[in-house]
């Protein structure tokens, strides 16, 4: 410097010199900062934004699908319920006498398709409108097999109020044998349909479309006949029998629109058997016949197996007789 204070030439071009280098580095990162994403982080952005969709969609299917079936079950659970509560009631009011008929499956008589039962029992029903209404009513479980009817493949239960003997000349009071249920009423033991009115027949069972039951005798052995005898009896002895054992299968209603009437009566007579006293096939043990339904079910290859046969829950309940 010189002694004046003013700088030369040489000092001035030195911090003239650094200002450049300065804007020489800042510009480049301005403008780098200006042009926005880069392509590959654009397609890393993309790729996580995709990931994350389709997460989110395979959560969502999976809960759904949990849901549905949960509630299909549910639906099966609370029709199968409210059928074997029902059952309960009736078969825990049976009139158990010596002198009056029950229509019930025999060792002898076995059905190709569903069971049918039919017996008095000490509940209310559908009554006459005339008469004195008597306590007792007959009541009966069949699945309709009539494919002409709007109940076919579903579950009816027929509560019949009798009247006093004596209190009308046209409605039937209890009948005590020789006289049977099956002459008196022949719609209680067949597919026909009630035909007074109101009719007596219900729909409580719109689902389920397999009926089997069989006896646990005294002697502690499951039997497809009433009693001890071997050699077969022509009535229920209630002496000899301890309980009735009620198989049903239940079909829930979304499963069900998957699949014809047709296909659903072959689904019973060829898939789900009878229940039958053989030992050689070890099928008097309890839950052996469920597990041979269930069995047959899973080998079931002519219907959509995976939504509508996977849809077929199957219950046992025994109803015990008080002796």
């Amino acid at each position: 410097m010189c002694g004046d204070g003013n700088p030369t030439s040489v000092e001035a071009a030195v911090p003239a010199a650094i200002l450049g280098q300065t804007q020489a580095i800042r510009l480049p990162l301005q403008r780098r900062g200006a042009t926005g994403f880069t392509l590959a982080e654009l397609l890393v952005s993309v790729s996580v934004i995709v990931l994350l969709v389709f997460l989110s969609t395979r959560l969502i299917n999976s809960a759904t699908t949990v849901t549905i079936l949960g509630q299909k079950r549910m639906d099966a659970d609370s029709e199968a319920r409210q059928i074997l509560d029902r059952m309960a009631i009736d078969f825990a009011q049976m009139v158990k006498r010596t002198d009056v008929d029950y229509y019930v499956k025999l060792a002898n008589q076995q059905r190709l398709q569903n069971d049918q039962i039919a017996f008095y029992s000490g509940v209310p029903g559908y009554y006459p409108l005339t008469g004195a209404q008597s306590p007792v009513s007959l009541v009966a479980y069949r699945v309709n097999s009539n494919a002409a009817s709007p109940s076919y493949n579903k579950m009816e239960r027929l509560g019949k109020g009798l009247v006093w003997n004596g209190a009308s000349t046209t409605d039937t009071p209890v009948v005590f044998l020789p006289f049977l249920i099956s002459n008196t009423w022949p719609y209680a033991t067949n597919q026909n349909p009630d035909p007074s009115l109101p009719p007596a027949y219900e729909v409580i069972g719109p689902d389920v479309f397999r009926f089997e039951y069989y006896y646990l005798l005294t002697n502690g052995a499951l039997s497809d006949g009433p009693c001890l005898n071997a050699n077969g009896c022509t009535t229920l002895n209630t002496r000899d029998v301890s309980a009735i054992v009620v198989d049903i299968a239940v079909i829930d209603p979304r499963s069900k629109l998957l699949l014809t009437n047709q296909q659903i009566a072959t689904l019973n007579t060829g898939t789900l058997s009878n229940f039958l006293t053989d030992w050689s096939q070890d099928l008097n043990r309890p839950g052996k016949l469920l597990v041979q339904w269930q069995n047959r079910l899973n080998r079931v290859t002519s219907l959509p197996r995976g939504q509508a046969v996977a849809g077929v829950r199957l219950y046992e309940r025994y109803f015990y007789f008080n002796k």
